[in-house]
């Protein structure tokens, strides 16, 4: 399976970066493609305490969000999925709208062209008008839209509970086995 990952600079670089530890656990089966906006560059420093340059380090290829020569690019490179993970509320609005204006929103736009399985996990609450008439355009457009909302009924005890809730989600829609969290059964 190949999967890009693409961060974006909302608030929640914890989840791109899990993510990316629990698809390099499964690295025979998973191939993954990481793009990382300016703007998560800053968030992942100030969230994470990391370098972005360490989160590449997850990834088996990782390209410049600006780089329209990358192979994600074009809809003819054949990936699985891409998971927008945190998405911003402006990327959101490009991927709904069709603004290819980064490598990021270009490569989400060619999963619903190509119509391959798109994720995005948008991180930003309360939510006005526009952006949640942006879910619905890309949502319609065949997007599949996971806000980073956990849940308790697992009695999450700390942080990585909460964060691998949302983690367990995002490999559901891929179809990973996990055991990140307890599932509900009545």
């Amino acid at each position: 399976m190949r999967v890009v990952v693409g961060i974006t600079g909302a608030s929640g670089a914890i989840y791109a970066l899990r993510v990316l530890e629990e698809l390099k656990k499964r690295k025979r089966k998973v191939v993954t493609h990481l793009i990382i906006s300016k703007n998560a560059s800053f968030i992942i420093k100030e969230e994470c305490g990391k370098d972005p340059e360490e989160i590449e380090k997850l990834a088996d290829r990782s390209y410049e969000n600006h780089d329209f020569s990358s192979p994600l690019a074009s809809g003819s490179f054949k990936i699985d999925a891409m998971i927008v993970v945190p998405c911003s509320i402006k990327t959101l609005s490009a991927i709904a709208n069709g603004y290819a204006d980064t490598l990021i929103s270009r490569s989400a736009i060619n999963c619903l062209k190509e119509g391959r399985k798109l994720i995005l996990v948008p991180r930003e609450t309360p939510l006005d008008i526009a952006t949640i008439e942006n879910m619905l355009k890309a949502k319609q457009a065949g997007a599949i839209i996971l806000p980073a909302m956990p849940a308790f009924y697992h009695k999450p005890r700390c942080i990585e509970d909460l964060v691998n809730f949302v983690v367990g989600k995002i490999l559901d829609q891929l179809g990973i086995e996990h055991n990140l969290f307890k599932r509900w059964m009545g």
